[in-house]
């Protein structure tokens, strides 16, 4: 059937949401009561929050100005940042506003980024236009990713630091020996090279070995120079990812350590042990009431020789350039993440942005046929990337489909799906709660058996049999509704009410960090039968943290929330043995490929997806789109 020539032509498939909120009512916080014209009415149809009209205006304000179209691009700049962007396309939010919200006065997208650039708001430095680009940037965004590019190029402009080619020859050999540490060895050969070095590869790739086996190959070449042993800030976004990776690395370097046979090479291992984790806030050295500056800056540099900074994926723009302008210039910089996984809650797409400023072809891997790898450092880009291909972790099936996501094959993906078999299974049904129903509340009753009788080891094993994944926390598909359903379902079966907020057999996830008890945001728990010397019966919280498992008294314990269910968000970092992943409805801003991804690839034994085969492959094509310039200001 031909198409209606006059129709407008369809909306391209892999664009994000065009994110909107839904009224309340007419006294929704969201609702900026006193805007008027444009503004108002672009906050009417949910684009821009009550936050974002009294920026712009304020801004409007201070520079005297009046154009209604300038003051419409600094509130959608605003909500920029607000949705994880350090910038906006003004061309293309126009053209798919126009799509979207066809009812609203929206602005020429040929000739609007124009006119802001020539505005009285950007000749006044309130905002920033790109003209290479087109991009438009709040202020300080725009200062903070020149900034960051400035300072990788100032580091790289030192020129590599010195490396003893037989210490570095002889240590690679006995921390990575053979063809199965190929890929480590060649990674960890480039990044002792450079200055600044990132790390990036699936889950299960070995990042953590190759992270371990790089500090003791820095460690060795100070050794052999006769230098103090290096002071290394080991660091991630949270606390639980630090203690996670210092736990990882720890186990790391007992490996190394048996393949070690001097003593004086078992020490050095034996003193990076005493590498304390820190969240990057502490160890930039966080100031109460300041979420941006911190007690280490330009002027107080961090006193450490080498800083490496686990999940890197989750650092945002304005935490790199604060941790940037902390460093020493001769320090060394290690990023360590997965490029493809979610990307920092806060504005700011970083890891990605470096790894997508490196030409593939001057990627550190390993020899398709094994022999010796190749371990390039120099690249146009002012830092070198080792990228880690091969996984350790899961089964071939799992690792196809993660495959498959990673490049964006959506027929690849749903071939994966429909194979079967162990390893994954595709829940297609419109209601996943009748073929769900089974499984989740045959764990929920192990988890309450084990802890009537106060077995941690039973009730959190049961616990990290199975997770079950959300992208929301509200709707049909989202945390809440899936924790009450198999509350419910649990009460249904035992006859028991769980009106008590601590109920023994309760799942916990904690969510902020609590350093006086060393319970982590992030770790996880269950409510367990315990008795006191007395005998008196009450109940003890076993929390599993990074550093082991410890009991503690409920009323200790801060922001915890029931975990029948957790988010995607929630579950970065971590593993389960069997993963089920409940995808969003196709009009969710949620529904990407990176989240479809991190939520697959949590996944050590088995996976179930449950989603229509509509909904993968919007996920597939689907990006988590962030407009920025730091991939052009490096490449």
């Amino acid at each position: 059937m031909a198409e209606d020539a006059g129709a407008p032509p369809p909306a391209p498939t892999n664009l994000p949401v065009l994110e909107l909120f839904e009224q309340v009512d007419e006294h929704d916080r969201r609702l900026a009561l006193t805007a008027t014209g444009l503004l108002r009415e672009v906050n009417q149809a949910g684009l821009l929050t009550a936050a974002d009209v009294h920026v712009a205006t304020g801004l409007a304000r201070a520079a005297h100005e009046k154009d209604p179209e300038v003051v419409l691009a600094a509130a959608v700049a605003t909500r920029a940042v607000r949705s994880g962007s350090v910038a906006v396309d003004l061309a293309a939010l126009a053209s798919q506003g126009a799509q979207a919200l066809p009812d609203l006065a929206w602005p020429d997208p040929q000739t609007w980024t124009a006119a802001v650039a020539g505005s009285r708001l950007a000749t006044e430095g309130g905002l920033v236009v790109e003209e290479a680009t087109g991009l438009v940037y709040l202020q300080r965004y725009h200062h903070q990713e020149v900034q960051v590019a400035a300072d990788l190029r100032a580091r790289a402009e030192l020129g590599p630091p010195p490396v003893d080619e037989e210490v570095l020859a002889a240590g690679l050999s006995r921390i990575f020996p053979g063809e199965g540490y190929a890929e480590q060895r060649a990674a960890a050969e480039v990044v002792v090279r450079s200055r600044t070095g990132v790390i990036t590869g699936g889950p299960g790739t070995g990042k953590t070995t190759t992270v371990a086996g790089v500090l003791t190959l820095l460690a060795e070449q100070a050794a052999a120079t006769g230098a103090r042993a290096p002071r290394v800030g080991l660091a991630a976004p949270t606390g639980k990812a630090a203690a996670r990776v210092k736990a990882a690395v720890d186990r790391a370097l007992d490996e190394i350590e048996a393949r070690t046979p001097d003593v004086a090479g078992r020490q050095v291992v034996e003193r990076l042990r005493e590498v304390e984790p820190r969240t990057v806030h502490r160890l930039l050295g966080w100031r109460p009431g300041s979420r941006s500056r911190f007690r280490h800056h330009r002027g107080n540099r961090l006193p450490h020789d080498v800083v490496l900074v686990d999940e890197a994926s989750m650092v945002s723009l304005t935490q790199m350039a604060r941790l940037l302008e902390a460093l020493r210039p001769t320090a060394r910089l290690i990023l360590v993440g997965d490029a493809d996984q979610l990307v920092s809650v806060e504005a700011g797409a970083v890891l990605a942005d470096l790894v997508a400023a490196v030409p593939e072809a001057a990627v550190g891997v390993a020899q398709p046929d094994g022999d010796t790898p190749v371990a390039e450092a120099t690249t146009p880009a002012p830092l070198a990337l080792a990228r880690l291909r091969t996984v350790h972790r899961f089964g071939e099936t799992i690792g196809a489909l993660a495959q498959a996501l990673r490049v964006g094959d959506a027929d690849a993906v749903v071939g994966a799906l429909s194979a079967g078999g162990e390893e994954v299974q595709w829940v297609r049904e419109e209601d996943p709660g009748a073929y769900l129903q089974d499984e989740l509340t045959r764990q929920a009753l192990d988890i309450l058996a084990a802890a009537r009788e106060g077995d941690d080891v039973a009730a959190l094993d049961a616990l990290h049999r199975h997770r079950l994944l959300c992208a929301h926390r509200d709707g049909d598909r989202g945390v809440r509704r899936w924790n009450h359903l198999v509350e419910t379902w649990l009460a249904e079966a035992t006859g028991l009410t769980f009106y008590d907020p601590m109920y023994l057999g309760r799942p916990l996830l904690v969510t902020a960090n609590d350093y006086a008890t060393g319970v982590l945001n992030g770790d996880t728990g269950v409510v367990v039968a315990s008795h006191t010397s007395a005998g008196v019966p009450v109940r003890m919280a076993a929390i599993d943290g990074a550093g082991g498992r410890s009991r503690y008294a409920p009323s200790r314990l801060g922001d915890v929330e029931t975990m029948h269910a957790m988010t995607i968000h929630k579950a970065q970092g971590s593993q389960a043995r069997e993963i089920t992943v409940l995808l969003p409805e196709l009009d969710s801003p949620l529904l990407t490929r990176e989240l479809f991804y991190t939520a697959v690839t949590r996944a050590e034994r088995r996976v179930r997806v449950v989603g229509s085969e509509e909904e993968v492959r919007a996920a597939v094509q689907r990006r988590v789109v962030r407009a920025s310039g730091l991939r052009q200001r490096l490449g």
